[in-house]
């Protein structure tokens, strides 16, 4: 992962740890159940962004890495690897 690639997701899943944790506060103190689901979504939303990032410095780096490399075993393994991903994600 670029270094400012693994800057920005690390800054960005702190602050979701500091949501998450908000969370269980808000679960402690009995909050309105529809308070806690639209902060669950933002989580949500937040973890998304963070796994865009992510997806995004993999096609970057070692998807384009392995389509320079010309080892057509290795392009079909990093494609299959991001399919394989991208399916999971999208359920």
């Amino acid at each position: 992962m670029e270094k400012e690639t693994k800057a920005a997701c690390l800054k960005r899943l702190n602050r979701i740890e500091g949501q998450v944790r908000g969370l269980a506060k808000m679960v402690e103190e009995g909050r309105y159940c529809i308070d806690v689901v639209t902060q669950i979504s933002a989580v949500r939303a937040a973890l998304r962004r963070v796994e865009e990032e992510v997806l995004r410095d993999h096609v970057a780096h070692c998807v384009e890495h392995a389509i320079q490399s010309g080892d057509t075993a290795d392009q079909r393994r990093k494609v299959a690897e991001l399919m394989d991903v991208l399916g999971r994600t999208s359920r």
